[in-house]
């Protein structure tokens, strides 16, 4: 490709996913369909990318960008709030990911007459909500906050799920121990060492940050501690990428867990916690560095998911799509059950959820980044039997985002009409106050 054309590409794309991430607020559309969307017409359709150049990057933009949108996303969460709604977002995050597994086990068992762990591997890629889509929509649509936590928990635990799942099925599938006990402890030893990692990680960085961030370039050393435990959270056996999530939520709630230990007894700090921060006299507050901290994290991963989605429709194949669009739409009705079957069971689970705020978290089941990334990562690791496995992903992916499409809409329908209602409720109160 030409060295100019490349530049206004590149160029063009970003300006492209700009756009369309803002004209999420006007049009509901996620801009992960816009994004895939060029990616098909520069690829397979006008043939201005050559889909075999980037092949091998692909798992590793995938990866980057789903380590720091959970490490954005721990920084932007609160202890007491993910305490209050966890829950009611575990509860969501479990069951759902287990029915949704399952069901597309069963579909690829009677379309491809797989055995179950292959057909179990297919559920597991599928079979979680993707947290680098959902977070962006949460921040759009008006929900009560409650809601949003709720979901906002279950697809930052749906993501590290569904890399356990896939990675024990792997082993499995590889020849490893099938006991459950095994499995049990295996997962719950990945869990501890990344909840372990990530605390001890995050409390180390917030006490260096007030020397490092008087240094330049200190985001740049912030994304590279990222690297580190990521890195190192995967050597050590653990689940690297709740290792992440949890070095961003010690990392940003660490000021507010020193006052709770009385370690900052009678000094003046910032409480992440109240509506106004107290700040220190004579050095930039803990929140100050929070909020650069989510600018910088935040656009370094946009970067990276814009190039990561463009680079997956460009990589999709036309006929793999024709090929697997019946196996696609029964896996997508088996995940729309299974949400369906979730959301309704979870009335004990959070019973101040009004019916209306249930149907809506119905339609919110986008799978995105996880999804390709791991469909890559079974392909990588199995071989020729899972070649449909991209295409597949490709479609669901883009089936769900259409259904959360419906979803905004019908969000943006429900506040109206709330708004609406309360409106004539005052009205009719000053009425009756003025006859009165």
């Amino acid at each position: 490709m030409d060295l100019n054309l490349f530049f206004a590409l590149l160029g063009g794309l970003l300006v492209l996913a700009f756009v369309a991430n803002r004209l999420v607020h006007y049009t509901g559309v996620p801009d992960v369909l816009v994004l895939m969307a060029t990616g098909v017409l520069i690829g397979p359709v006008l043939h201005l990318v050559k889909p075999e150049l980037f092949q091998g990057v692909t798992h590793g933009f995938g990866s980057l960008a789903l380590m720091l949108i959970l490490f954005e996303g721990g920084l932007d969460l609160k202890i007491r709030e993910i305490l209050r709604h966890f829950a009611g977002g575990f509860f969501l995050s479990i069951f759902s990911f287990a029915l949704s597994a399952l069901g597309t086990a069963v579909v690829c068992r009677m379309a491809l007459h797989f055995a179950w762990i292959p057909a179990l591997l297919v559920g597991a890629v599928l079979g979680c909500i993707s947290s680098s889509i959902l977070l962006p929509v949460l921040q759009q649509v008006k929900l009560r906050r409650e809601v949003k936590v709720i979901l906002l928990v279950e697809a930052s635990l749906g993501d590290a799920i569904a890399v356990l799942a896939v990675s024990t099925l792997l082993d499995l599938a590889a020849g490893g121990v099938a006991s459950p006990r095994a499995i049990v402890i295996h997962l719950t030893l990945s869990l501890l060492i990344a909840v372990a990692a990530g605390v001890a990680a995050g409390f180390l960085w917030a006490r260096l940050l007030p020397v490092l961030s008087e240094q330049r370039f200190w985001h740049v050393l912030t994304f590279a501690a990222v690297l580190l435990v990521y890195s190192g959270v995967h050597a050590a056996r653990g689940n690297e990428l709740v290792g992440v999530l949890v070095f961003g939520l010690a990392l940003s709630n660490f000021p507010y867990a020193r006052r709770r230990v009385h370690l900052d007894e009678g000094v003046k700090g910032s409480d992440w916690f109240s509506e106004v921060p107290v700040k220190p006299e004579h050095a930039p507050s803990m929140e100050h560095h929070q909020a650069q901290m989510l600018t910088f994290h935040g656009e370094l991963a946009f970067l990276i998911r814009t190039f990561f989605f463009v680079l997956l429709g460009s990589l999709v194949e036309l006929s793999g799509l024709r090929r697997n669009a019946v196996l696609a739409l029964g896996c997508f009705g088996a995940l729309f059950l299974a949400r369906w079957i979730a959301v309704q069971s979870g009335r004990l689970a959070w019973r101040r959820v009004t019916s209306e705020e249930r149907e809506l978290m119905i339609w919110f089941l986008p799978r995105g980044l996880i999804t390709a990334v791991l469909g890559i990562r079974v392909l990588e690791g199995r071989g020729a039997e899972f070649e449909f496995l991209p295409s597949l992903a490709f479609a669901i992916i883009l089936l769900t985002n259409l259904v959360l499409l419906v979803g905004t809409l019908r969000a943006r329908r429900i506040a109206s009409k709330t708004t609406s209602e309360i409106s004539s409720i005052d009205s009719e109160t000053l009425t009756s106050d003025s006859i009165a």
